[in-house]
């Protein structure tokens, strides 16, 4: 009962100070024009989104820090090794997703970053993460759980950790494109690492990394209520980046790196679509979907942008569901 009413208090404190930051930040960013840039081929179907500012990601990033670093000054919480590289994870992100952010912003055009500094960015930021990770003694094991398989990859495993960060940060990232989509899967995906969390005993720290993740889900609720269809703000590549590669890293410490791509089916089936049209359209010039992410398509073929939202939510609901079955009772 402890461990539920802690989840449930500080789920409720990040909601509360999430849209108290809403409320501040949305103002300042229309101020200072921190408007999105809309894809030339979408101006039809999202002209009524031009002029929404970005960075929204502040709104639940700020929050979940204040709210956990509180609760760690009132000794409600341990400041363990695994939830130092949580953090780090999710404010290195948060932080390279605010550049790119700016840099749009400043130069007024949909170009931040470029796709080599930003991938060797996130490479950077993910061999920081395996030093951490592999300093605390944890062995490069591939572990199947629930046939409590243990398979020692070596040095691959260093390959994987790389993998599992760039690609879960650039699936949220891919994901985002319609209003409340990214947010309400990353809702549902922190959920369920959340409960698998609190089943992992044998992790130093694992009950930090599940109050994390509920403190994350209490911010992310209250970014939604500005974030879905009207949306006031969008979470931008601070938020998305930040989202995705937290996911990884917990899928990571909790030694469940399969189980992300069922956790983030969406996510997979959004970042497949595109990897297959760019593969199918460099050796044939023809096109698989109408448009990628695949959420795009449906936009195409008439589909209101809010029964896309609800029927990838109940995607991820169904995904979420069978894992935490896989996870938490096998």
């Amino acid at each position: 009962m402890l461990i539920l009413t802690k989840s449930t208090m500080i789920m409720m404190l990040s909601f509360i100070l999430s849209i108290i930051t809403g409320l501040i930040t949305i103002p300042i960013l229309k101020k200072i024009k921190a408007n999105q840039r809309i894809n030339i081929y979408l101006e039809e179907t999202h002209k009524k989104k031009v002029g929404t500012p970005t960075m929204g990601g502040l709104i639940f990033i700020i929050p979940t820090i204040i709210v956990i670093f509180i609760l760690i000054m009132l000794d409600k919480m341990d400041f363990s090794y695994s939830l130092v590289i949580v953090i780090l994870t999710f404010l290195s992100y948060g932080l390279l997703g605010f550049v790119d952010d700016y840099l749009i912003i400043k130069r007024k055009r949909n170009k931040g970053l470029t796709e080599t500094t930003k991938l060797i960015s996130q490479l950077v930021i993910a061999v920081a993460f395996f030093y951490l990770f592999m300093k605390a003694g944890n062995e490069p094991l591939l572990w199947i759980h629930s046939l409590n398989i243990k398979l020692s990859i070596g040095w691959l495993y260093g390959v994987l950790i790389l993998l599992v960060l760039v690609a879960s940060s650039n699936a949220v990232n891919i994901t985002d494109g319609l209003d409340g989509l990214a947010g309400g899967l990353s809702v549902i995906a922190f959920l369920a690492f959340g409960i698998i969390s609190f089943g992992t005993g044998w992790l130093d720290g694992y009950e930090e990394v599940a109050l994390f993740c509920f403190s994350l889900i209490g911010s992310l609720l209250g970014f939604l209520i500005f974030n879905v269809n009207p949306a006031k703000v969008f979470m931008g590549d601070t938020g998305s980046l930040a989202l995705g590669a937290t996911l990884g890293a917990i899928a990571i410490i909790t030694r469940h790196e399969l189980l992300l791509v069922v956790i983030g089916i969406v996510f997979v089936i959004e970042t497949m679509s595109c990897v297959i049209q760019r593969v199918y359209y460099k050796f044939t010039k023809r096109r698989i979907f109408l448009m990628t992410p695949i959420h795009h398509t449906f936009e195409k073929k008439g589909w209101d942008e809010r029964d896309i939202v609800k029927l990838f939510w109940i995607i991820g609901l169904i995904g979420a569901m069978a894992a935490i079955i896989y996870g938490v009772w096998w």
